[in-house]
């Protein structure tokens, strides 16, 4: 498309993203995906009475055509050729493609499109695999989760872990409020949003998982989507885009493991997720993912809630299934990539600009030269880690970083 002037340009599309966030705002992919509070208890009760049956989920029928209309006018109004109208126009696209996954819940179109978004534990992730990843992290770090857990006892109810991480949220996110409330209905231990971040009721919790929550949910996702609703003319970076999941669990998982929050059980947890997704896929029903879960130590509610996050909006009898937890894994292996490459260049302050919304690691490339001029903000809430290591910046942190995925290191992460 061709714009007149800079200014012009810049009022065009800060009204375009504006249509993008009208349209895409009522597009909530977990929240449509959501299982009852009941679905556990009858599961488990039939579990137990040695008569398991496939969990009876039923979905609301979406109809989201006018959404999809919006989006795609958002997508033709874009244009090509100008960066932050390919940043729109992918945004808008991405959304159209969540809606199309919605309205397809339960069948094989689900899937597929799950996958289009999220990728596949079979997706190849430079030279290795989702899947074969999973293994290796599995295989390294078998010996260490033998070794005893008795410290790691999971003793805090969501009410106390509610409680601790309100005050932090009250301190860090000032004059922001952000409150920390217990909700029965989530599948996710925690689910973070700009306002609000939601603690699984029904739920106890080991001291690092509660770490594990302030740096993944508060210090991440809460503060990527106060930042993007802060810029002056993109909205949209406020927005949790599908094709923005990879990058941003990918810096979450990432702040767990570079403040040593993550411990082995967190570590096989998120590779487990992908195998269960890769048997799923294979054929593998509600109950085979279930069974998987527990012969792998997990508690029968933890079993529950793991295979739920696999079978959530497809076929409990396998096959068609949603693959979202494969970019916690393939995230973590791109961001630590990615800024390892940018320290050793010297760009210290792309750690910084991963924070000013919530964007794929490639629009930072995209837009860099309306984040250099200001049009695009900084970031007014970053991590106390991530001050730290810009502050830092020193030869000798890029080593240190290229150490973090070591066998080594990984290893050598607390039980």
């Amino acid at each position: 498309m061709t714009l007149t002037s800079p200014a012009r340009d810049l009022a065009y599309f800060r009204e375009l993203d504006a249509k993008l966030v009208a349209a895409a705002s009522a597009i909530k992919v977990l929240s449509c995906l959501a299982w009852p509070t009941t679905a556990y208890q009858e599961f488990i009760t039939a579990w137990g009475q040695g008569h398991p049956r496939l969990p009876n989920v039923d979905y609301p029928r979406l109809n989201l055509a006018e959404r999809c209309f919006a989006l795609e006018d958002v997508v033709k109004a874009a244009g090509t050729g100008h960066p932050i109208g390919d940043y729109i126009a992918a945004t808008a696209q991405s959304y159209i493609a969540a809606a199309r996954m919605l309205e397809h819940v339960g069948t094989p179109d689900f899937s597929l499109l799950s996958q289009s978004l999220y990728g596949t534990p079979h997706e190849f992730n430079g030279p290795t695999s989702n899947l074969s990843l999973a293994d290796e992290f599995l295989q390294l770090s078998a010996q260490a989760a033998d070794s005893d857990t008795s410290s790691s006892e999971p003793t805090l109810s969501p009410e106390q872990v509610a409680a601790e991480l309100g005050q932090v949220a009250a301190e860090f996110f000032r004059p922001h409020k952000v409150s920390v409330v217990v909700d029965q209905t989530i599948t996710a231990k925690a689910a973070a949003g700009a306002e609000r971040i939601r603690i699984r009721g029904m739920t106890t919790f080991t001291r690092a998982e509660v770490d594990q929550l302030r740096e993944h949910e508060l210090y991440v996702h809460s503060a990527t989507r106060l930042n993007g609703r802060e810029q002056p003319y993109l909205k949209s970076l406020a927005l949790g885009a599908p094709r923005t999941v990879t990058t941003q669990e990918g810096l979450a998982t990432y702040a767990e493991l570079i403040t040593a929050t993550m411990d082995m059980g967190r570590l096989r947890r998120i590779a487990m997720r992908i195998k269960a997704i890769a048997m799923a896929l294979d054929g593998g029903d509600f109950i085979d993912v279930f069974r998987f879960f527990l012969e792998s130590g997990q508690s029968e509610r933890e079993s529950f809630q793991s295979t739920a996050r696999v079978f959530r909006g497809g076929d409990v009898r396998g096959r068609h299934v949603f693959t979202k937890d494969v970019v916690y894994l393939k995230g973590l292996i791109e961001v630590h990539n990615f800024l390892v490459s940018s320290f050793r260049q010297r760009q210290f302050t792309d750690l910084e600009d991963l924070f000013l919304g919530r964007m794929a690691l490639a629009d930072l490339k995209a837009l860099k030269e309306f984040i250099v001029s200001g049009l695009i903000a900084p970031p007014r809430f970053v991590p106390p880690w991530a001050r730290a290591l810009i502050q830092r910046s020193d030869a000798h942190l890029e080593p240190d970083l290229r150490l973090l995925l070591s066998p080594k290191v990984m290893l050598g992460l607390p039980n």
